[in-house]
């Protein structure tokens, strides 16, 4: 027997249940018409997007879930479809996957193995299941799971148990660098360990700081990709899946894997399109500097809303080089955005002239450089503000780590598409990008980085270099390395010492940064969380 399995890798909205009913319906019926599908396989709580997160405790949520499987059971016709899903019953919720025929649910999976780590609460929301879960296919039992079950032995083997010979996997597995071989790996042994095929389908798509990459695939029971859908993208493809007692899969056809750089940028890219659209911006504003950092936040906004849709302010001040304000303008004119310049030294002569009671027999500081990141600041919401514009801020995670930012100045906006981007893997993403066009003029790269706040500023003056900067960094704030363990690294002990400081007393600004898209295996936000008031410091007990 063949069976004929469409993978539809697709972008939902979180909580925008009438839509995702349409989604779903549609690549249904696609698959049905045009793929000459058996049955249809979705993401991980398809009807409700991932992740519901608190909207899974109002109560009238509960009721539009219902409704919402009322309405798939009503309108897919002529195909098997596995959807996710919440499911109440009998007081407790679960992450469900039913499979949908001939108007009703004729089996239900619930998900065993609840992840509670990173990005993940799902034991907040659900209960754990149990049973497997396996239904006839034309006469070939299939079992199901659902993402975090793939990733253990116990639940791939219960299908087994239970008679399956094909498994499927619904998954929500978001993005970090490195993820997608692991998946692969993984799923594969799982194949090989139980002597049958698995179907692994991905969401893809931006949610809020997570992006989801897609990159479904199909192993055969000998663990080998045979199938694999280009990331980042929506796709809808067939599988043939030959039951014969021990299966094969066809066709052989398996998207490019894409280098670690390649899958970060299209990640940003694909997660700064998904917030601006999702949210309703009209497209996206920011403040281009002449430095590396706003450049690499251009080309990401650019590439993904369109130069129509983007606009930039230059806003050099008394301290800003020639060289930034030539460099701005071209980048700007190379990729054909919207353009002003706007000085900030009125604004910021106006605020020194206001305080100068205040200030007076005080020598000049930091003070005055955060005024002037925060006449820019007022001047970018302005401009968001008016226009319907998101303000993209151009912060990267060594500068958010350390504190190198001024809360209500250039920390001021809506998205932080690179707050989980080192500064030295912004270089090398600006590399990327220029490899495909050169639109990042080369001086922008090559010159040593300035926050232009004061005469001859380097960034170099405040922090450690980035080549020691960001292994440190990685280290203590990915790896969760003692002071004592970097050090024994090779690590200078006073520079460690100094950047684990700058790191922990900085909490209370990264908590008032704009969410920003997570591409590490720990970023800050829902996946670092640390008490702004504590006691602990790393180090020699």
């Amino acid at each position: 027997m063949t069976l004929r399995i469409a993978l539809a890798q697709i972008d939902l909205l979180v909580g925008d249940i009438d839509g995702n009913v349409r989604r779903i319906v549609e690549a249904a019926a696609r698959a049905r018409d045009e793929l000459r599908a058996d049955a249809v396989v979705f993401p991980e709580l398809t009807l409700t997007g991932y992740p519901p997160e608190d909207l899974l405790l109002r109560p009238e949520f509960d009721q539009r879930v219902a409704q919402g499987i009322e309405q798939l059971c009503a309108a897919v016709t002529g195909i098997d479809a596995i959807v996710g899903y919440p499911r109440v019953r009998d007081g407790k919720r679960f992450n469900a996957a039913g499979v949908i025929r001939g108007g009703q649910v004729v089996a239900e999976y619930f998900k065993a193995l609840l992840p509670n780590y990173s990005v993940f609460d799902e034991k907040r929301y659900f209960e754990p299941g149990g049973a497997p879960c396996v239904f006839e296919l034309h006469g070939v039992p299939v079992g199901i799971t659902i993402c975090e079950d793939i990733w253990f032995p116990a639940p791939a083997a219960h299908a087994r148990e239970a008679g399956a010979r094909l498994l499927i996997n619904l998954n929500a597995s978001p993005f970090h660098k490195g993820k997608a071989p692991e998946r692969e790996e993984l799923v594969g042994k799982r194949a090989r360990e139980n002597g049958f095929p698995i179907v692994y389908v991905n969401l893809v798509g931006g949610q809020d700081e997570l992006v989801f990459d897609g990159g479904s695939f199909v192993v055969d029971a000998a663990g080998e990709l045979v199938h694999r859908l280009d990331y980042f993208v929506e796709a809808l493809t067939v599988v043939e899946v030959t039951a014969d007692g021990r299966c094969a899969v066809a066709p052989r056809a398996c998207a490019p894997a894409l280098p670690e750089d390649d899958a970060i940028y299209h990640a940003l890219v694909l997660g700064v399109r998904d917030y601006v659209r999702k949210n309703g911006f009209h497209g996206a504003v920011i403040g281009l500097s002449g430095g590396i950092d706003s450049a690499l936040v251009l080309c990401l906004a650019v590439d993904a809303l369109g130069a129509d849709q983007v606009e930039v302010l230059s806003m050099p001040s008394r301290y800003t080089a020639d060289m930034s304000n030539e460099d701005a303008a071209e980048m700007a004119r190379r990729l054909g955005v919207e353009y002003a310049l706007i000085p900030i030294e009125p604004a910021f002569r106006a605020f020194l002239d206001m305080l100068a009671d205040e200030f007076r027999g005080l020598p000049a500081d930091v003070t005055e450089e955060n005024i002037q990141a925060r006449c820019r600041g007022i001047l970018l919401m302005a401009v968001s503000n008016k226009t319907g514009r998101i303000l993209l801020t151009t912060g990267n995670k060594s500068e958010m780590s350390v504190g190198y930012a001024t809360l209500y100045g250039d920390m001021a906006g809506g998205f932080a598409p690179i707050k989980d981007v080192p500064k030295l893997l912004v270089y090398r993403l600006a590399e990327w990008r220029n490899r495909q066009a050169e639109v990042i003029p080369r001086r922008i790269i090559d010159r040593p980085p300035s926050a232009e706040l004061r005469s001859d500023q380097k960034d170099s003056d405040s922090l450690p270099p980035y080549e020691v900067l960001d292994p440190i960094l990685e280290r203590y704030v990915e790896q969760d390395l003692s002071v004592a363990e970097i050090i024994a690294e090779g690590f200078e002990a006073a520079t460690v010492q100094r950047v684990v400081r700058m790191v922990d007393r900085n909490e209370y600004k990264r908590r008032q940064a704009p969410p920003g898209i997570k591409i590490t295996r720990r970023a800050f936000g829902r996946d670092r969380r640390y008490p702004l008031t504590n006691g602990f410091r790393s180090g020699p007990a």
